[in-house]
């Protein structure tokens, strides 16, 4: 079952006796987007297909590529449908196809050219950092100083186990490479773009749906 996203009320008007308020999203629920560079990123990485990660250091869950079923981000090894059993077969497609997007309704696996933009140093400043306890690297708008932290989660390698969590983030995107697919590679040290092996799993993190 989906979680209902958490909200607040929030006063936006008072006439005379009459108090209008309306609910607006908190931060990690599903509406939750921030503008960087003309891309709007979602603020928590994506946990079970169609839903969010609690906070943004929280991990969520580890994706293969062009697959749709999530992995815990810590032992024991769990999917998102309850099953233990890593899959190793080959994975096929020229792009992230829709109908295995486990982004969130409105939301989608971003492409190699949504994390160029978020790596543009002219209108994007990024850095390693610790966000409540979690290391990970914090991008931030030069015009705006609109931000989102991505947590350095770690990975799932290729026979699923886990590895470099609290020390590297790897970030998946939509946009295949040969029989690789590209992603978005960092640690404490460098940033950047990066291709690798399909059938490892990595962190998701989704933009806005056009």
């Amino acid at each position: 079952m989906r979680k209902k996203p958490a909200h607040k009320t929030r006063l936006v008007h008072t006439a005379g006796n009459k108090t209008v308020t309306r609910t607006v999203p908190v931060e990690g629920s599903a509406a939750a987007g921030v503008l960087i560079n003309g891309v709007t990123w979602a603020t928590c990485n994506v946990d079970a297909p169609g839903t969010f990660a609690a906070s943004p250091e929280s991990a969520g869950m580890f994706y293969q590529w062009n697959r749709k079923l999530g992995w815990s981000s810590t032992d024991p090894r769990i999917a998102s449908d309850g099953s233990k059993t890593w899959d190793n077969s080959d994975i096929f497609g020229d792009n992230w196809s829709a109908v295995n997007d486990p982004s969130p309704s409105g939301w989608r696996v971003p492409t190699f050219d949504d994390f160029t933009k978020l790596l543009d140093e002219d209108k994007v400043t990024n850095v390693w950092t610790k966000q409540h306890g979690v290391f990970g690297r914090k991008f931030t708008d030069n015009v705006s100083g609109a931000s989102i932290f991505l947590p350095a989660a770690g990975i799932r390698c290729g026979d699923g186990s886990l590895d470099l969590a609290g020390s590297q983030g790897d970030y998946w995107s939509a946009s295949s490479y040969f029989d690789d697919a590209w992603l978005l590679y960092f640690y404490s040290r460098y940033v950047s773009e990066d291709s690798y092996d399909r059938g490892y799993g990595h962190s998701l993190r989704c933009v806005r749906a056009e």
